[in-house]
């Protein structure tokens, strides 16, 4: 048994399915590659000797459909590594493109994990953009540092979708992609690290990233595991598998081309059946096999594999390839490795003919295999073939390029040989999960152990909740004021249950003048005040400061840096200096004259300000230190009570309040709110939009979800059948 000295990781990898043994690689568009890539990082991190233990984030899954191990809160991956599995969104099985709503949850669940256990992670690595939205949560409340792993990028995928004729308006509706790339930009702002697996992303794909630091960027190929991937051991075609394939097959014994991935436009395969059909001599010489997946029914696959593996049937015929392709319908994760290694066996090659590859874990599979290899020029297999001098690399447009790229490899059986042997000694030397874990550990070394959470932590008892187990968190002005008549009745109701809710304003304003507006209209004293949109935090009954949540704010903060960046931006101009506060740069917005905000974002980012710009009203601009915002604080204060956030009633009305509605909160926007600013909510159904405005939206809000009684959200109403 390992000794629990040492680094603990949390791996965030919150799509697709994911499991210890008999990963379901193919099974849909997010289940390829990034999940094979998680599952053997955490097992060879567990192996380091300076490494306690390490858990692989990701989304609990329970459906009839699915195997049950997706529903296990808990799966052991290693004797110091699980696979742990947080709820959000329901327990339906969705694609990444429907997750986004539901990330805030994600992170409050996965806090809210962690915080029961008493082991907060030492470090955070979140892998593509929506585990990047959550590590960043979680960086920026518990201040814990970030590594990050894009995978693919929205940026680069918008601009190869407006290449095939997609308009933008169409692409962000069906992929996100708008919230994807602010993601993205978040992530950047917010991580410590960023690894990539080619020297290509960082120059030509981070590149395009507002907030690009290639200092920050380090390039760690991944491995593969050499106990699993192998070269052949002799009996590979008594297996299940190769009957499997032969049963296709005239010929078998014939050099074998093979391309193994998702059912996915992008992998290219198409292209590859056109170079093979269209060329008889390769036809004589070499079969092709392809993989693509597990399938019983077309009909019950998503349309964009259904559409691929279409295509693919009707080329097979359009060709007559019968006898000549083997496209099997069923394997299992541990028939990869022997389709490798049968191959090699054969003489033959695998492809890769994707438009893009970000890296290729399965070319480096079918080296380790001792099989050579033609890929796409595009991306990882430049650096992989460059490393292992084992193939060719192939225009992915181009069929015929294709077809003599292959007779090229197969034709010359003494080069077939160099290459077969070059590439077991590449793969050993570049891309052994050991040299990646220990390069990964020589990295995040300087970063780790130095979390600047942990006056938060110290502290974070100091306030008792004492008998209550619930708290009212409302916006100042334009939510509780505005109508004085129900301001009464609703401090009467506060008045009357101090002893068992926490009242907390969580204003914009600054501190002075918020006090001045609850002394005005005679509110009571809050048992907290976050004034200036989340920077500061006093509690009663002295006003004392929170000074750990000032220290934790801080980190990249440079105003003067802002200032200056947005000191000659025409439309904004700096507002009266009782809106300034330390941790707050105010500007009035004319939107008529000014630049729109992604665009103010974007000069900001590319100046590396890593900041928090929040809109609101239609016209105020706040510029704050990335690690605050309203939401933030609200959480933060919330567990410095101990009161969960499903017992948290938090009451706004504009884009400022946002954050504080996503997730657990119990969440209510008032009649008057800002509309535009608060519309992507209406689709959540865990905010209650209320009818009266004002302190009477407050006591609405506070009847709907029977906030002094039970304290939960309605059961909702069931459609009629």
């Amino acid at each position: 048994m390992k000794t629990q000295k040492g680094l603990h990781i949390c791996l965030i990898s919150v799509h697709g399915l994911i499991r210890a043994n008999e990963l379901e690689l193919g099974k849909d568009a997010d289940t390829g590659g990034q999940v094979l890539y998680v599952v053997e990082l955490a097992r060879a991190l567990a192996e380091a000797d300076n490494v306690a233990r390490v858990d692989l984030v990701t989304r609990r899954v329970c459906e009839d459909r699915l195997s049950e191990d997706y529903g296990q809160v808990t799966e052991s991956l290693a004797e110091n590594a699980r696979i742990l599995r947080i709820e959000a969104g329901g327990t339906e099985y969705l694609a990444k493109e429907k997750l986004w709503n539901h990330l805030d949850t994600f992170a409050d669940n996965l806090i809210d994990y962690y915080r029961e256990e008493g082991a907060e992670p030492d470090l955070l690595h979140s892998h593509y953009a929506d585990a990047g939205y959550v590590g960043s949560r979680l960086s920026h409340l518990l201040g814990i540092p970030l590594v990050h792993t894009g995978h693919s990028l929205g940026r680069v995928k918008r601009h190869r979708l407006l290449a095939s004729g997609l308009d933008r308006a169409t692409i962000d509706d069906s992929y996100n992609m708008a919230r994807r790339i602010a993601a993205e930009e978040l992530t950047l702002a917010s991580a410590e690290r960023v690894i990539t697996s080619t020297f290509q992303e960082i120059e030509e794909q981070y590149e395009l990233y507002d907030f690009y630091r290639p200092e920050a960027m380090h390039v760690i190929p991944p491995g593969t595991n050499l106990s699993r991937f192998q070269p052949p051991q002799g009996k590979e075609h008594e297996s299940d598998i190769a009957q499997e394939v032969h049963r296709f097959l005239k010929e078998p014994d014939k050099p074998m081309i093979l391309a193994v991935s998702r059912a996915d436009a992008r992998k290219n395969i198409s292209t590859l059946i056109h170079a093979y059909g269209n060329d008889a001599e390769l036809q004589e010489r070499a079969n092709l096999v392809v993989v693509m997946g597990n399938r019983d029914n077309l009909n019950e696959l998503d349309k964009g594999a259904r559409d691929v593996l279409t295509e693919l049937l009707q080329l097979i015929d359009r060709y007559d390839l019968y006898g000549r392709v083997a496209y099997p319908k069923h394997h299992g994760s541990d028939d990869v490795p022997v389709l490798y290694r049968l191959a090699t066996l054969s003489g033959g090659v695998f492809v890769n003919p994707a438009l893009t590859e970000p890296f290729g874990l399965t070319l480096i599979e079918a080296a380790a295999s001792g099989l050579p290899i033609v890929a796409t020029e595009d991306g990882g297999p430049r650096d992989i073939i460059g490393n292992c001098e084992n193939g060719l690399l192939i225009d992915p447009l181009e069929p015929e390029g294709i077809a003599r790229a292959i007779k090229d490899v197969i034709g010359d059986w003494e080069l077939w040989q160099q290459r077969s042997v070059a590439g077991l000694r590449g793969v050993r030397q570049h891309y052994y999960w050991p040299a990646h874990v220990e390069e990964y550990l020589r990295m995040v070394s300087s970063i780790t152990g130095k979390q600047a959470s942990s006056e938060l932590l110290e502290d974070r008892q100091t306030y008792s909740a004492g008998h209550t187990d619930r708290a009212l968190f409302t916006d100042l002005n334009r939510s509780l004021l505005g109508d004085d008549e129900a301001l009464q009745e609703l401090i009467k109701v506060v008045r009357a249950n101090r002893k068992r809710m926490k009242f907390c304003i969580n204003t914009g304003l600054r501190l002075d003048a918020a006090l001045r507006l609850l002394k005005k209209h005679g509110i009571p004293e809050p048992d907290v005040l976050i004034a200036s949109a989340g920077t500061e935090i006093t509690f009663a009954p002295k006003l004392t400061e929170d000074t750990g949540w000032k220290h934790h704010i801080e980190k990249q903060w440079t105003p003067q840096q802002v200032r200056r960046v947005l000191g000659e931006v025409p439309g904004i101009r700096p507002r009266e200096d009782a809106q300034q506060s330390e941790f707050k740069i105010s500007y009035l917005y004319d939107s008529e004259v000014a630049p729109s905000l992604n665009e103010i974002s974007a000069r900001l980012f590319q100046e590396d300000q890593a900041v928090n710009i929040v809109f609101s009203h239609g016209e105020f601009l706040n510029i704050m230190p990335i690690r605050a915002s309203k939401g933030l604080a609200l959480r933060h204060v919330a567990a410095k009570f101990g009161i969960p956030l499903e017992r948290v009633l938090a009451i706004g009305g504009s884009g400022a309040d946002e954050d504080m509605m996503r997730g657990n909160t119990l969440a209510a926007i008032v009649g008057n709110r800002s509309h535009e600013e608060l519309s992507q909510l209406v689709e959540s159904s865990r905010i209650h939009f209320t009818s009266k405005n004002y302190a009477a939206g407050i006591l609405e809000a506070m009847e709907f979800y029977d906030f002094l009684g039970e304290c939960k959200a309605p059961e909702p109403v069931s459609e009629p059948a």
